[in-house]
Protein backbone atom coordinates (compact mmCIF):
# COMPACT_ATOMS: atom_id res chain seq x y z
CA UNK A 1 0.00 0.00 0.00
CA UNK A 2 1.19 3.63 -0.68
CA UNK A 3 1.02 6.46 1.59
CA UNK A 4 0.69 9.89 1.38
CA UNK A 5 3.56 11.65 3.69
CA UNK A 6 2.28 14.74 4.89
CA UNK A 7 4.91 15.59 7.76
CA UNK A 8 7.37 17.50 5.65
CA UNK A 9 3.96 20.13 5.15
CA UNK A 10 4.16 23.44 6.50
CA UNK A 11 1.56 24.53 8.60
CA UNK A 12 -1.92 26.15 7.56
CA UNK A 13 -1.94 30.03 7.24
CA UNK A 14 -3.78 31.76 9.88
CA UNK A 15 -7.23 32.86 9.11
CA UNK A 16 -7.60 35.52 11.70
CA UNK A 17 -8.87 39.11 10.54
CA UNK A 18 -6.09 41.73 10.06
CA UNK A 19 -7.25 43.92 13.10
CA UNK A 20 -9.58 47.19 12.61
CA UNK A 21 -7.54 50.50 11.68
CA UNK A 22 -4.27 48.66 10.60
CA UNK A 23 -2.48 50.31 8.20
CA UNK A 24 -1.13 48.17 5.19
CA UNK A 25 0.84 48.77 1.85
CA UNK A 26 -1.09 47.19 -0.73
CA UNK A 27 -1.61 46.46 -4.36
CA UNK A 28 -4.87 46.93 -5.84
CA UNK A 29 -6.31 44.54 -8.97
CA UNK A 30 -9.46 45.42 -10.55
CA UNK A 31 -11.10 42.17 -11.19
CA UNK A 32 -12.50 42.75 -15.00
CA UNK A 33 -16.47 42.25 -15.17
CA UNK A 34 -16.80 42.96 -18.60
CA UNK A 35 -19.09 45.79 -18.44
CA UNK A 36 -18.74 48.97 -20.72
CA UNK A 37 -20.03 51.91 -20.87
CA UNK A 38 -18.29 54.36 -23.49
CA UNK A 39 -20.56 57.23 -22.54
CA UNK A 40 -19.26 57.18 -18.89
CA UNK A 41 -15.82 56.50 -19.59
CA UNK A 42 -16.18 52.45 -18.79
CA UNK A 43 -13.93 50.76 -21.31
CA UNK A 44 -11.86 48.18 -21.37
CA UNK A 45 -14.17 45.73 -19.29
CA UNK A 46 -13.15 46.27 -15.79
CA UNK A 47 -16.70 47.65 -14.75
CA UNK A 48 -18.93 44.87 -12.93
CA UNK A 49 -22.39 45.59 -13.41
CA UNK A 50 -24.88 43.25 -11.27
CA UNK A 51 -27.50 42.39 -12.87
CA UNK A 52 -30.21 42.39 -10.04
CA UNK A 53 -29.57 45.07 -8.60
CA UNK A 54 -28.47 47.27 -11.47
CA UNK A 55 -25.59 48.71 -9.43
CA UNK A 56 -21.64 48.98 -11.15
CA UNK A 57 -18.90 48.94 -9.46
CA UNK A 58 -14.74 47.88 -9.60
CA UNK A 59 -14.82 44.51 -8.03
CA UNK A 60 -11.14 45.29 -6.43
CA UNK A 61 -8.80 42.90 -4.81
CA UNK A 62 -6.29 44.28 -2.60
CA UNK A 63 -2.34 42.52 -1.94
CA UNK A 64 -0.84 43.27 1.20
CA UNK A 65 2.69 43.99 0.05
CA UNK A 66 4.81 43.61 3.10
CA UNK A 67 4.64 43.94 7.10
CA UNK A 68 3.02 41.36 9.56
CA UNK A 69 0.20 40.36 6.94
CA UNK A 70 2.44 40.10 3.56
CA UNK A 71 0.40 38.41 1.05
CA UNK A 72 -2.67 38.50 2.49
CA UNK A 73 -5.24 39.10 0.62
CA UNK A 74 -8.79 41.57 0.97
CA UNK A 75 -11.48 42.82 -1.27
CA UNK A 76 -13.61 45.75 -1.62
CA UNK A 77 -16.15 47.02 -4.09
CA UNK A 78 -15.68 50.25 -5.36
CA UNK A 79 -19.28 51.67 -6.46
CA UNK A 80 -19.79 53.60 -9.71
CA UNK A 81 -23.35 53.85 -9.92
CA UNK A 82 -26.34 53.01 -8.24
CA UNK A 83 -30.14 52.84 -9.24
CA UNK A 84 -30.91 54.11 -5.67
CA UNK A 85 -28.95 57.06 -5.94
CA UNK A 86 -25.25 59.23 -6.42
CA UNK A 87 -24.70 58.49 -2.55
CA UNK A 88 -22.69 55.09 -3.76
CA UNK A 89 -20.86 56.67 -6.64
CA UNK A 90 -20.13 59.63 -4.89
CA UNK A 91 -17.88 57.67 -2.65
CA UNK A 92 -16.36 55.45 -4.97
CA UNK A 93 -15.22 58.84 -6.58
CA UNK A 94 -13.59 60.11 -3.39
CA UNK A 95 -12.00 56.30 -2.72
CA UNK A 96 -10.59 56.58 -6.00
CA UNK A 97 -9.35 60.19 -5.06
CA UNK A 98 -7.56 59.00 -1.71
CA UNK A 99 -6.34 55.95 -3.72
CA UNK A 100 -4.56 58.64 -6.17
CA UNK A 101 -3.58 61.01 -3.20
CA UNK A 102 -1.56 57.68 -1.28
CA UNK A 103 -0.21 56.76 -4.30
CA UNK A 104 1.04 59.37 -5.94
CA UNK A 105 2.34 61.25 -2.84
CA UNK A 106 -0.22 64.14 -3.12
CA UNK A 107 -0.79 65.74 -0.27
CA UNK A 108 -5.53 66.27 -0.27
CA UNK A 109 -4.73 70.30 0.35
CA UNK A 110 -2.92 70.44 -2.91
CA UNK A 111 -4.62 71.83 -5.27
CA UNK A 112 -1.57 73.38 -7.80
CA UNK A 113 -2.00 71.81 -11.48
CA UNK A 114 0.40 69.02 -11.06
CA UNK A 115 -1.61 68.03 -8.00
CA UNK A 116 -5.06 68.27 -9.76
CA UNK A 117 -3.32 66.43 -13.07
CA UNK A 118 -2.32 63.61 -10.64
CA UNK A 119 -5.60 62.79 -9.93
CA UNK A 120 -6.62 62.20 -13.26
CA UNK A 121 -6.64 59.29 -15.08
CA UNK A 122 -7.79 58.06 -18.53
CA UNK A 123 -9.36 55.14 -17.49
CA UNK A 124 -9.48 52.48 -14.90
CA UNK A 125 -6.62 50.49 -16.44
CA UNK A 126 -4.45 53.19 -14.36
CA UNK A 127 -5.74 51.74 -11.14
CA UNK A 128 -5.05 48.13 -12.04
CA UNK A 129 -1.82 47.42 -10.31
CA UNK A 130 -1.76 50.78 -8.49
CA UNK A 131 -0.01 50.37 -4.78
CA UNK A 132 -0.93 52.71 -1.90
CA UNK A 133 -1.74 52.64 1.81
CA UNK A 134 -5.24 51.28 3.29
CA UNK A 135 -6.90 51.08 5.89
CA UNK A 136 -7.94 48.05 6.98
CA UNK A 137 -12.04 47.72 8.09
CA UNK A 138 -14.29 44.72 8.91
CA UNK A 139 -17.60 44.22 7.06
CA UNK A 140 -20.08 41.76 7.32
CA UNK A 141 -20.27 38.85 4.61
CA UNK A 142 -23.19 37.24 2.70
CA UNK A 143 -23.01 34.82 5.57
CA UNK A 144 -23.23 37.18 8.01
CA UNK A 145 -19.09 36.71 9.16
CA UNK A 146 -16.88 39.21 9.65
CA UNK A 147 -14.57 40.10 7.22
CA UNK A 148 -11.09 42.43 6.30
CA UNK A 149 -11.76 45.10 3.81
CA UNK A 150 -10.06 47.80 2.37
CA UNK A 151 -12.34 51.10 1.99
CA UNK A 152 -10.18 54.30 2.34
CA UNK A 153 -6.47 55.04 1.68
CA UNK A 154 -4.08 56.52 3.74
CA UNK A 155 -2.62 60.05 2.12
CA UNK A 156 0.80 61.81 3.20
CA UNK A 157 -0.90 64.26 5.42
CA UNK A 158 -1.44 61.16 7.62
CA UNK A 159 1.69 61.24 10.49
CA UNK A 160 2.61 57.23 9.45
CA UNK A 161 2.34 57.62 5.75
CA UNK A 162 6.50 58.09 5.48
CA UNK A 163 7.44 55.37 7.50
CA UNK A 164 4.88 52.99 5.51
CA UNK A 165 5.60 53.84 2.33
CA UNK A 166 9.29 54.72 2.31
CA UNK A 167 9.21 58.47 1.25
CA UNK A 168 8.49 61.90 2.63
CA UNK A 169 5.24 63.58 1.85
CA UNK A 170 5.09 66.77 -0.68
CA UNK A 171 5.74 69.98 1.60
CA UNK A 172 3.51 73.23 1.35
CA UNK A 173 4.83 76.11 -1.08
CA UNK A 174 6.88 78.18 0.55
CA UNK A 175 3.98 81.31 0.02
CA UNK A 176 1.72 79.33 2.85
CA UNK A 177 -0.40 76.44 1.62
CA UNK A 178 -0.63 74.17 -0.81
CA UNK A 179 -1.40 75.20 -4.64
CA UNK A 180 0.63 78.89 -4.17
CA UNK A 181 3.84 79.72 -5.76
CA UNK A 182 5.56 77.35 -8.37
CA UNK A 183 4.70 73.49 -7.70
CA UNK A 184 7.31 71.19 -5.89
CA UNK A 185 8.33 67.94 -7.14
CA UNK A 186 5.76 65.45 -6.02
CA UNK A 187 7.14 62.31 -3.87
CA UNK A 188 7.09 59.11 -6.38
CA UNK A 189 6.80 56.15 -3.75
CA UNK A 190 7.65 52.77 -5.08
CA UNK A 191 6.10 51.66 -8.22
CA UNK A 192 3.98 54.47 -8.64
CA UNK A 193 2.93 56.12 -11.85
CA UNK A 194 5.18 58.13 -13.50
CA UNK A 195 4.57 61.81 -13.89
CA UNK A 196 4.09 61.13 -17.85
CA UNK A 197 1.04 59.27 -16.98
CA UNK A 198 -0.68 61.89 -15.56
CA UNK A 199 -1.03 64.35 -18.31
CA UNK A 200 -4.21 62.51 -20.26
CA UNK A 201 -5.77 64.32 -23.11
CA UNK A 202 -9.43 64.19 -21.81
CA UNK A 203 -11.23 63.08 -18.88
CA UNK A 204 -14.07 60.29 -19.20
CA UNK A 205 -17.36 61.37 -17.88
CA UNK A 206 -16.89 59.21 -14.31
CA UNK A 207 -13.54 61.73 -13.95
CA UNK A 208 -15.40 64.83 -14.38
Amino acid sequence: MSYFDFNSASEQASFDLIPKGTLVHVRMTVRPGGFDDPAQGWTGGYATRNAQTGSVYLNCEFVVLEGEFARRKLWSLIGLSSPKGPEWANMGRSFMKAILNSARGIHPADNSPAAQNARRIAGFAELDGIEFLGKVDWEKDQHGQDKSVIKSAVTPDHRDYAALMGAAPRAPAASGGFGSGAPATPMAPAASTPPAAFRVPTRPAWAQ
